[in-house]
């Protein structure tokens, strides 16, 4: 996998949700900031996914997908989000088409009845932008930050 940290993901979905709490509004939102973030050079835990096994990638990609809603909940919650359901659905939206390249890229399935997981796979595929680490870390860390002082302290 090559997509930014279901983390950072989380954590700009949270932010969007917090400034923006109609879900009309923020749910969508969550959803194309998913598209938008990997177009920003970064990091995760598939960068270099073909030394590892799956079983490797299955277990940090679910790592990281707790610590994402660990950290969503802490900082919503330090904003003062009152909407805790739909922050829970803001997140899972947020990371929805990594999770939808799990049959083809993780779980290998070729079935027609999956070529939608293959579609997403090659589209995020063409967008992503890696960078490997430190800096890949760095620059979703910076782009939180400079998203939580766009939206709560600039404007």
């Amino acid at each position: 996998m090559e997509y930014m940290t279901a983390t950072g993901h989380a954590l700009v979905a949270t932010l969007l949700i917090a400034k923006f709490p109609d879900p009309l509004v923020s749910l969508p939102l969550a959803f194309v900031s998913h598209f938008a973030l990997d177009v920003i050079p970064h990091w995760d835990a598939g960068t270099h996914h073909h030394g590892k096994t799956r079983q490797q990638l299955f277990f940090e990609a679910g790592l990281d997908v707790v610590l994402s809603i660990i950290l969503s909940y802490v900082l919503y919650y330090y904003i003062g989000g009152q909407e805790y359901g739909i922050l829970l659905l803001g997140i899972f939206l947020s990371q929805l088409p990594d999770w939808l390249t799990a049959p083809y890229f993780i779980l290998h399935m070729k079935s027609p009845l999956v070529s939608w997981s293959k579609q997403m796979y090659h589209l995020q595929h063409k967008i992503n932008n890696r960078l490997d680490k430190p800096w890949g870390i760095i620059t979703q860390i910076t782009t939180v930050v400079l998203l939580y002082v766009l939206l709560f302290i600039i404007f």
